[in-house]
């Protein structure tokens, strides 16, 4: 039994825990997250650009860096709820996130999800791989995909005109069931992988471009098919 609690504590698998929605944020602190930020190491009274205010919890943008969660996971749905407050720019949430600093000296191995306005639901691919249908159309010339520096990383989301206008609230869900993942903007489908080159890990909200309010990033472990 012991043995059981503290692999829940460390990875939530389909397998170990039951379909209960949980919140990852507290709205007081950052229990059960860790913040990397290398400006951070480089000069100690540089300002942490991921503060809590008013319940939320809110990337200033600036400097740039992560805020990961201790945990790692695995077949989850995550619902996130966010808007920019002020000036549209960039964000992103990580998800099957591993190696540190991994893509130019600041980005963990992952999966990125976009958040960046007028893109959200875009796929980004560091040191991780996944596919999708239209791949050339979506993404560019296959010889130019590569998930490392100076490579087509990205590809590109399936609609417009899912997010709702500056300053009001955006529901991002992203569901990852074993190597696929599906990416919904305020109910519409925006993005869907498979054959991704990761399942499981960590996940993590990104300081890069502009501030973000996040009111809601809250965790449904999921089953896969065939499991009891």
């Amino acid at each position: 039994m012991k043995k059981l609690l503290l692999a829940a504590a460390v990875l939530c698998s389909a397998t170990l825990c039951s379909a209960q929605t949980r919140s990852l944020f507290n709205g007081k602190d950052f229990t059960g997250w860790h913040i990397d930020v290398p400006d951070l190491e480089k000069d100690s009274s540089t300002p942490n650009p991921f503060i809590i205010r008013n319940g939320m919890m809110v990337s200033l943008a600036k400097p740039q860096g992560h805020i990961i969660t201790d945990a790692v996971y695995e077949n989850f749905r995550l619902d996130v709820e966010y808007r920019f407050p002020g000036k549209p720019g960039n964000c992103g949430v990580l998800v099957f996130a591993s190696k540190p600093r991994m893509l130019y000296g600041m980005f963990p191995q992952s999966i990125e999800v976009q958040m960046m306005h007028q893109n959200a639901g875009d796929f980004w691919c560091i040191g991780e791989n996944i596919e999708v249908p239209d791949m050339e159309t979506r993404r560019g010339p296959r010889e130019k995909w590569g998930t490392t520096e100076g490579k087509e990383r990205r590809i590109k989301n399936l609609t417009d005109n899912s997010e709702k206008p500056l300053g009001e609230w955006n529901h991002m869900r992203i569901e990852c069931l074993g190597n696929t993942v599906k990416v919904w903007v305020n109910g519409d489908l925006v993005n869907e992988g498979a054959n991704a080159t990761a399942s499981r890990g960590q996940i993590a909200l990104q300081a890069e471009g502009s501030e973000v309010e996040f009111r809601k990033v809250a965790l449904t472990p999921l089953k896969k098919a065939g499991k009891q």
